[in-house]
């Protein structure tokens, strides 16, 4: 669950090439705007340590792997991830296989990119961590350039759980503010809304940034607070991606927009 940022921004106006720097998915929960560029492997790894009223926990490696398969078109999918107990009574397992595919609007003016993605996570994990039964949901990722190294981006999720009669569906809602402040590190704060249909309402306040060791590789963090009782206490993570290009074949000529 994580981010673009604003190194993958200087990518407005076209889809990414294998000469674009690295755009990922984390560490913050909105995800990039940005595709993979096409006969690319990205990596994104992490993990995260937290607390609550129930207790203190991990979860990692949080793992998704993303492939470019054509012009502002990837595929993806989120390995599962061991959720593990520290202290208290936090229930323990692995989380689903959860695939998606995303495309990269194309067409827009060139500050601003949009993506679409629809995903479903398969009942393989642990029902205590994941629930019951297919999950699908559906995904809007964008983000607009100000200039100067400034950005905002978000992200507009619906995920479904037909098992779930409690709660079948949860709406979830991002807000970031991103700085570039040299030219391999970018900082973000963000803002999550989590609505379920059913319940109580949870929001977090994040902070974090990535860091480019070169143009296919990042190492990030990010650590983010509760704004109510309903929420985690904290949320502690770290990570590293890196991408390879030129591995599903001959990548194609940047798209560009008109």
């Amino acid at each position: 669950m994580a981010i673009a940022l604003c190194p993958g921004m200087a990518q407005a106006g076209e889809c990414p090439s294998p000469q674009s720097e690295i755009a990922t998915d984390r560490p913050d929960v909105t995800n990039s705007s940005l595709v993979v560029p096409t006969g690319s492997v990205q990596s994104e790894n992490g993990f995260n340590t937290s607390g609550q009223s129930a207790g203190k926990g991990f979860d990692g490696s949080n793992s998704r792997l993303r492939f470019g398969v054509a012009p502002c078109l990837e595929v993806l999918v989120d390995i599962p991830s061991y959720v593990g107990r520290l202290t208290g009574a936090v229930d323990t397992g692995f989380t689903n296989v959860t695939p998606a595919a995303k495309w990269q609007v194309s067409g827009l003016p060139e500050p601003a990119n949009l993506s679409l993605v629809f995903g479903v996570g398969l009942p393989t994990g642990t029902q205590a961590i994941t629930g019951a039964g297919l999950q699908p949901y559906v995904q809007v990722p964008w983000s607009y350039e100000l200039g100067g190294g400034w950005g905002i981006s978000g992200m507009i999720t619906s995920f479904f759980r037909p098992s779930d009669l409690a709660s079948r569906q949860t709406s979830e809602a991002t807000f970031v503010i991103e700085r570039k402040v040299t030219e391999r590190l970018a900082l973000f704060v963000e803002y999550v809304g989590d609505t379920p249909s059913r319940g109580a309402n949870t929001s977090l306040l994040n902070v974090g940034g990535g860091y480019l060791l070169n143009r296919t590789g990042q190492v990030d963090f990010h650590l983010a607070f509760g704004l109510n009782r309903n929420s985690p206490d904290y949320i502690i993570g770290v990570g590293y991606s890196y991408r390879w290009d030129n591995v599903l074949g001959t990548a194609a000529r940047p798209v560009l927009r008109h």
